[in-house]
């Protein structure tokens, strides 16, 4: 009798403990590796809007009040400063093509998600971390639970193959998203979709999203029309992640 107590206690316990990180987690299985070629510059072709040119942030406000953004620049490289928040485009996009370039701290500590986090919002819904994250992560031989690894869609869709860099080189992500459209009525009529290449390699493949990010939970649709381009100040202990060259085609 006291076992079926201790165990009717536990079990109640975790029904009231609600939804939990671990839930959306996945583990299994795990993409293969595939070594990226040699890396070749992409500079923006003649009809792109360059987010970042390697001088200044006047393309990027800071998401916590909307003044200029607060990361640094230095030798025409873009790095997170840690505690000063998002940053997001002045610009609102609907499909488009993005390029961005990113790097991992060849001294990256850490291990899991506690190491080189941060994302790409390819549609900032809100402020903080809302809208559609494209991870960024150290996944060069870094476990971790897959659907969180670079590559996926953050606890959404996970990479087809694993194509990373050592931490210390650039990453690159080609990115075609698809925004998705709504009806007056807020009913989805086109879902998101996105295809992204990391380091020349395809890992997803006109994925189509079930929704925007959810770190608990399940991702779900809010209605929004244009939206902007968020990169994310993770605030992990590990070493602040940099980016160079930016550059968008509007689609639509």
């Amino acid at each position: 009798m006291k076992l079926l107590i201790v165990v009717a206690s536990v079990l109640a316990a975790q029904s009231q403990s609600g939804p939990r990180p671990e839930d959306t987690e996945v583990w299994t299985p795990v993409p293969p590796v595939v070594t990226p070629g040699a890396y070749v510059a992409t500079p923006p072709p003649s009809d792109a809007l360059v987010l970042f040119d390697g001088r200044d942030l006047s393309h990027w406000v800071s998401v916590k009040d909307g003044g200029a953004a607060r990361w640094t620049v230095a030798d025409g490289v873009l790095t997170v400063a840690k505690g000063t928040g998002n940053i997001q485009t002045r610009d609102r996009f609907g499909s488009y093509q993005l390029h961005v370039e990113w790097r991992i701290p060849a001294d990256i500590k850490g291990e899991g998600q506690a190491r080189g986090n941060s994302g790409i919002f390819l549609a900032s819904t809100g402020d903080g971390d809302t809208g559609y994250e494209l991870q960024i992560l150290d996944s060069y031989r870094n476990r971790t639970y897959v659907n969180g690894q670079a590559g996926s869609i953050y606890k959404q869709i996970v990479p087809l193959a694993n194509s990373m860099r050592r931490p210390g080189e650039w990453q690159s992500y080609d990115i075609l998203w698809t925004a998705p459209l709504f009806a007056a009525d807020g009913t989805v009529t086109r879902p998101a979709s996105a295809t992204v290449m990391l380091n020349n390699v395809v890992v997803q493949d006109h994925a189509i999203l079930k929704g925007a990010t959810q770190y608990i939970g399940q991702p779900s649709y809010k209605p929004h029309g244009p939206a902007p381009i968020k990169l994310q100040d993770h605030g992990d202990p590990s070493a602040p992640i940099s980016f160079r060259n930016i550059w968008i085609r509007k689609l639509s």
